[in-house]
């Protein structure tokens, strides 16, 4: 299963190391449990939007997921892929970028001629054969009908993708410089939320998140005296309050931290897909340990 990893410490900027694949196996392991792609996006300085990612697998190189890579931002956006759409190329490897946003997910949409056919023009927005980033071109345009209303162009994109493709899921994390959104949708796969103070639940601790399997590590020492929130696929401490996003529920988190929720898509999609229903390669990028 794909891994999502979301944070912001707005208005403040931070220091944060990631790594995104140091599980200490065997290369036998690495052939069957290696993902299939690496990206980790976040903001300079100015603004702008900053991608480092890699269609890593086990027989390419693996040195660019090893790596940790120490960035500075306001909000960071990381992820790794289990394709179930989309070759293994840089390309379909996530995150995205779209006018000056960044955007990941987490699930599987079918019916991908029938999506080409809704955006129309605004294919020329996808540069990969992924559903996500098709998804997120629906996104991009309809936040621009709505005037840059990033809520209202998820909530659109969101509810017209339920209601006429075939849906597994569509969880995902999206950022600008300075604000997060996250959407959890249906209840297939689970997204948490952490709110965390300075220091953590102790109060005088950096940070320091672990993904299950070693694919995702992130370490802090600016978040021992800096408020944060994060998303993620995974409880990623023994912090007490991680918080399960209820299903059709987005959250945003705004440039000073504060934090909103909103049911916007309160029925079950009307294709629902169980995972019988996907063709093999998406069932196992569904259920990938």
């Amino acid at each position: 299963m794909c891994r999502l990893f979301g944070l912001t410490s707005a208005p403040r900027r931070t220091r944060a190391t990631f790594w995104l694949l140091d599980a200490p196996d065997s290369l036998s392991d690495q052939s069957h449990r290696d993902p299939d792609g690496t990206g980790l996006g976040f903001f300079d300085s100015g603004g702008a939007a900053q991608v480092h990612k890699a269609p890593v697998a086990a027989y390419e190189d693996r040195a660019f997921a090893e790596e940790a890579r120490e960035v500075c931002s306001t909000t960071f956006l990381a992820h790794v892929r289990f394709a179930s759409t989309g070759a293994l190329e840089a390309r379909n490897t996530h995150p995205f970028e779209q006018d000056g946003r960044l955007f990941a997910h987490n699930g599987v949409i079918e019916g991908l001629d029938a999506l080409d056919a809704h955006l129309g023009e605004d294919l020329s927005l996808v540069q990969g054969d992924t559903d996500s980033e098709r998804f997120f071109a629906l996104i991009t345009r309809e936040t621009r009908a709505h005037g840059g209303d990033v809520a209202a162009g998820i909530e659109q994109a969101a509810r017209w993708v339920a209601e006429h493709l075939p849906v597994y899921a569509l969880n995902l994390v999206l950022i600008t410089p300075d604000e997060l959104w996250a959407l959890r949708y249906p209840d297939t796969h689970d997204l948490y939320v952490l709110h965390r103070p300075p220091g953590g639940c102790h109060g005088t601790r950096h940070l320091d998140h672990s993904g299950t399997g070693g694919r995702m590590r992130v370490h802090s020492r600016d978040l021992a005296d800096c408020a944060a929130v994060v998303t993620a696929s995974e409880r990623m401490d023994d912090n007490p309050d991680w918080e399960l996003l209820d299903p059709g529920v987005l959250l945003h988190v705004d440039a000073q931290l504060r934090i909103t929720r909103r049911t916007v898509l309160p029925d079950s999609p009307a294709h629902l897909l169980r995972l019988s229903d996907l063709r093999p390669e998406a069932a196992q990028s569904q259920t990938a340990a």
